[in-house]
């Protein structure tokens, strides 16, 4: 597959306290990196807050929401919050939505009869706000009454699916403009996953946890507590299609829910693969690996407890390998 735009980015943690948020994205636009990415996730900093901030103290980097909710917020304000967002940032905005995590969405009351129904009538009514559209919806969720934007954007931002089974994915063909694999993010699944969807013309986005390093098996160590961290009964989509994937599975299920247990587990090859670790020419490798396989966009992740200025600069120094 023939990729025509490849673009690298980067993730600030939702560990991070929200005062920081500004000047990490500053670095990743002075690091030459195409998107700076943020996460909604309960009970951190909101996604529309933290992007205006973001948006407003860089001038030209790309910044994506990745993800909100679809049931946390009524799609009519969240079509006009990111009519704002879009108006003043003309095309430097991505915003992505998922499900949310089911429990996090029953401690607020948010969690519907049908996930997959919200989630699709979600970014269906919101794609036509932000058209500039007049909409009158009556769904197993939405349910909106001639309502029409004052101020719809001029340059509607890309809407992405956070989602992984196969009939969000189905559904994510259907209504969004991409899709965002959550890490690890493997050739194989970023494959199997355009597959399933099977739109042409639907972008996808990736994440994964970076260790960039001179000496492959302090990479490997460095990334074995965080690959463990994103791995997890759930994750049959991603890792399915892999070769060694249901060994992994069969560890994940062994380790019963105890992530340091599962850390010890992973054997060396297979960190390899779900992260992007290594040399600099072995990261340049596996991302270009994955442009190949259909991605137009890999997010780096920092790992958790590093300096997060040094994974920006790591990431810079891919950036121009990868323009070298």
């Amino acid at each position: 597959m023939i990729v025509l735009v490849s673009r690298l980015g980067v993730r600030i943690p939702r560990e991070l306290p929200a005062a920081r948020l500004k000047s990490l994205a500053k670095r990743a636009e002075q690091e030459g990196l195409d998107e700076v990415w943020i996460v909604e996730d309960c009970f951190y900093a909101g996604g529309i807050a933290t992007a205006s901030a973001v948006l407003a103290a860089t001038e030209k980097i790309t910044l994506g929401i990745g993800i909100m909710p679809a049931v946390a917020r009524n799609p009519a304000i969240a079509a006009m919050e990111i009519a704002a967002l879009a108006e003043l940032y003309p095309g430097r905005l991505i915003v992505g939505f998922g499900h949310g995590v089911p429990s996090w969405m029953r401690q607020i009351d948010a969690w519907p009869k049908s996930a997959l129904a919200a989630f699709e009538e979600t970014l269906t009514v919101i794609r036509r706000l932000l058209a500039g559209e007049r909409v009158s919806f009556e769904g197993k969720h939405v349910r909106l009454d001639e309502v029409e934007l004052e101020f719809p954007p001029a340059l509607p931002p890309k809407l992405i699916a956070g989602v992984r089974g196969p009939k969000s994915l189905a559904a994510a063909g259907r209504v969004a403009d991409g899709t965002l694999l959550a890490e690890p993010a493997t050739p194989e699944y970023i494959r199997a996953t355009r597959d399933l969807i099977g739109v042409e013309g639907h972008t996808i986005a990736t994440y994964n946890w970076l260790a960039l390093d001179a000496d492959p098996e302090r990479a490997r160590e460095r990334a074995r507590a965080d690959v463990a961290s994103a791995i997890g009964p759930n994750s049959g989509p991603a890792l399915e299609p892999l070769d060694f994937g249901a060994e992994l599975l069969a560890e994940v299920a062994a380790a019963k829910d105890d992530r340091a247990e599962l850390a010890r587990r992973l054997r060396p090859e297979w960190i390899d693969r779900l992260s992007i670790s290594g040399s600099l020419d072995r990261c340049v490798e596996q991302i270009r690996a994955l442009y190949a396989a259909g991605t137009e966009s890999v997010i780096l992740l920092p790992l958790l407890g590093e300096p997060e200025e040094e994974s920006f600069a790591a990431a810079g120094r891919i950036a121009s390998a990868l323009r070298g």
